[in-house]
């Protein structure tokens, strides 16, 4: 049933009956299955002369997600106090397969936008907000999805060859954030930290995104040093018996 939502996700539109039966290669019989359990959960619907889409439940889930997340209910004080004292767009995302998805964002006053909107998943090695988790992953995860895709760590100037990337990664860790410019969008600079759980895992990063990229040097480490400080706060929160 996963695969029936995936295919529709990669479509990016409806999706006959017929070109699901194609892509999954399921029997009639399991399809219809399927189609019929996710529609009556209210995951998938059928529109005329477009197919199956995902369904209002899918709407209902993000709503509760919006508002009942510890970790965005830890995380929107924490962004908005940082992006009013530092004008930019605060981030806070999540690791997910080999990708990292957006969950909130507050923005500051400022004259720009992210186009990084809740939501929208990023490759792992792209942007600061991505590759901080990445730096905290367990080896073996990490070995993976270097084998899986070692261009896209060269294209995310991570390293060449899976021995540079352990140096870069390594060198986040010691550091404790990451910055990047233009990864995600051309001249934006963004600041990132990771989101620790209660058994040291990482759970996702908190970030910063501004339009003029702060000078190396003093001005780089207090930027950062705030942005780690917000991340600290939330990871404080988020690992409270009371969170």
């Amino acid at each position: 049933m996963f695969q029936v939502l995936e295919i529709i996700e990669e479509q990016g539109g409806g999706v006959s009956s017929e070109e699901a039966l194609q892509k999954l290669g399921f029997t009639l019989s399991t399809l219809y299955r399927y189609l019929k359990a996710l529609s009556a959960a209210g995951l998938i619907t059928s529109l005329p002369n477009v197919g199956y889409t995902f369904g209002p439940r899918i709407a209902e889930l993000d709503y509760e997600m919006r508002n009942r997340d510890p970790l965005i209910i830890a995380a929107k004080p924490v962004m908005a106090e940082l992006v009013k004292e530092i004008p930019g767009v605060a981030l806070l995302c999540r690791g997910y397969r080999d990708r990292v998805l957006c969950v909130h964002q507050e923005a500051g006053d400022v004259n720009f936008t992210s186009a990084y909107e809740r939501g929208l998943a990023r490759p792992i090695t792209r942007g600061a907000a991505s590759r901080i988790i990445l730096a905290y992953l367990p080896a073996r995860t990490t070995t993976k999805l270097y084998e899986a895709a070692p261009q896209a760590f060269a294209e995310g100037e991570l390293g060449d060859t899976f021995a540079d990337v352990k140096i870069t990664l390594k060198q986040m860790r010691g550091r404790g954030w990451d910055v990047t410019t233009g990864h995600v969008a051309p001249g934006v600079t963004g600041i990132a930290a990771p989101v620790f759980d209660n058994r040291g895992g990482v759970l996702g990063s908190l970030s910063l995104t501004l339009s003029n990229a702060p000078s190396q040097g003093d001005n780089l480490q207090s930027v950062a040093g705030r942005v780690q400080l917000s991340a600290k706060t939330v990871s404080n929160a988020v690992q409270s018996p009371h969170a």
